[in-house]
């Protein structure tokens, strides 16, 4: 897992750092910004002028670090020191003596008026204005130095993190004055909230520069974020034995479907058997009956008693595992059931879609939800639950409060969907790709996690591994088909693709 710290851990971390290794503050800032000039230097050439604006501390620290070596690489560069209080940090005052004296840069310490330099849509702008370690909006003459650089034709790349943006929570923060960065170069670490969709227009792309900061400090920074890694996937894998047979990877079931919404309920099941589960039945009302046994000659079919919709409950003793959602729809009866489901069933669930928007109105029923069972909603169906929210950051905490309270894992589907487990750890999803959102995708991760947890996952791994190879057979449709064009079938298409990528000598 790559550790997400929150942003008052990562002086912890640079301190560990500096002890450690050892190594002086003034030259860890140089290693960064080696890595930082770099990486600016494999995408422009030199005859891309650059105009840095640095503020007093660290982060302007390293905004003159890379003034210097990109002008000692033939680089053009100007940089707008803002000195307004006479108070440099020690390393930010040593690199503006460095950068005074290299050849070829220009160098203006700001320390009352200033002008906004005249830019060009071909010149770069590097913010180096303000770091992560910033814990209120920008006021004043710094809001209007973003707000310029936001109105500037210039491309814009921040160092670290866009200065005014904050490492986690901007429920309160002023988005006028936060810089729109077209590429972030964070250093080391991840921050929270450059996971979050609102925040996407400030960090635009963001790209992870290693400055070798201490690991072993790094091992004992508590964080309940992480990414998730495909080394953290893989030993998941349950090889599968010579002499094995169907009965030992699981019987699933998937309540699914209703008139004219057939073929949701396909989805899921053809997601399911391309999964590895031994055995599924879906549940469906009649009139979806044929239609089901025509499109997945695989799956076995159990028809309910109503010709249109979900009407009774099922009994589940003889399933390893329950998924219920999928194209469901919201009639009285199907009401009715899945709240009589609910407290007659004691087999793990998948919950998605029309059965969390009934959950949604009858909240008192997520208590009675089976242990080890799996929400699967979406940003609107999570409100539906937890109620309305401000952003990103608080649904991200409603939600790590509902799998706690009801003791259930959680997986906030996203461009980073979030699996949040009942301790309140969440473990974002770095595959897949925005051709995921058509419809049917959904459904298609209820089929997977569901054949996971029939074949004895527990439900922390189940959401997981299910997670990442949706995601993973979304990238390898959309590379086959293009983000425009795919579709949900596609991702069911490229699954066997997808868990052999992932097995890679995990089969027996």
């Amino acid at each position: 897992m790559m550790k997400i710290l929150p942003t008052a851990s990562i002086k912890l971390l640079d301190a560990g750092t500096i002890e450690n290794e050892p190594i002086a503050s003034i030259d860890l800032m140089e290693r960064a910004a080696r890595a930082l000039a770099e990486a600016i230097s494999t995408r422009w050439n030199t005859s891309t002028a650059f105009t840095l604006f640095a503020g007093p501390g660290n982060n302007g620290g390293d905004a003159l670090a890379v003034a210097r070596l990109l002008a000692e690489d033939g680089y053009r560069t100007e940089t707008y020191l803002f000195n307004i209080k006479g108070n440099l940090s020690p390393d930010c005052a040593a690199n503006k003596e460095r950068l005074a004296q290299t050849p070829g840069a220009v160098l203006h310490e700001i320390t009352s008026q200033f002008t906004f330099p005249k830019l060009r849509a071909e010149d770069v702008i590097i913010d180096g204005l303000f770091g992560s370690g910033l814990n209120k909006p920008l006021a004043g003459g710094f809001a209007g130095v973003v707000n310029c650089i936001n109105a500037s034709p210039a491309k814009v790349i921040s160092i670290d993190i866009p200065s005014g943006l904050m490492g986690e929570d901007n429920s309160y923060n002023i988005p006028s004055a936060i810089v729109r960065a077209d590429l972030t170069l964070s250093l080391q670490l991840l921050k929270l909230s450059f996971l979050f969709a609102e925040n996407s227009k400030f960090v635009g792309e963001w790209q992870l520069l290693d400055i070798g900061l201490d690991r072993d400090t790094l091992e004992t920074l508590p964080t309940e974020y992480c990414l998730t890694e495909r080394t953290d996937v893989t030993p998941l894998l349950k090889p599968r034995k010579r002499f094995a047979h169907k009965g030992d990877f699981g019987h699933a079931l998937l309540i699914a479907g209703s008139q004219g919404m057939a073929g949701a309920s396909i989805l899921a099941a053809k997601a399911c058997l391309r999964s590895g589960v031994g055995k599924l039945t879906v549940h469906v009302p009649f009139l979806n009956n044929a239609i089901v046994q025509a499109a997945v000659p695989e799956a076995m079919t159990e028809t309910d008693l109503s010709d249109t919709c979900f009407a009774a409950p099922v009994d589940t003793d003889d399933y390893a595992a329950v998924g219920i959602g999928p194209g469901l729809g919201r009639s009285p009866e199907t009401v009715s059931a899945l709240l009589d489901q609910l407290d007659g069933c004691q087999t793990p669930m998948v919950v998605d879609a029309d059965a969390l928007n009934i959950l949604g109105e009858n909240r008192s029923y997520l208590s009675r939800l089976p242990k080890g069972s799996i929400l699967t909603p979406h940003p609107a169906e999570l409100e539906r639950l937890t109620g309305k929210c401000l952003n990103s950051y608080e649904r991200l905490q409603r939600a790590r409060e509902l799998a706690a309270n009801a003791n259930v894992h959680i997986i906030l589907k996203g461009a980073y969907t979030a699996v949040i487990s009942p301790d309140g750890n969440c473990r974002f999803n770095p595959t897949g790709n925005p051709g995921m959102a058509t419809a049917g995708s959904g459904d298609v991760l209820t089929g997977i996690v569901s054949a996971l947890l029939a074949q004895g996952h527990e439900a922390a791994e189940a959401a997981l591994l299910g997670t990442y190879v949706h995601g993973l057979a979304g990238d390898m449709a959309a590379r086959k088909y293009g983000e425009r064009s795919m579709t949900a079938g596609d991702i069911i298409e490229c699954l066997p693709s997808a868990w052999q990528e992932l097995g890679n000598g995990h089969e027996a």
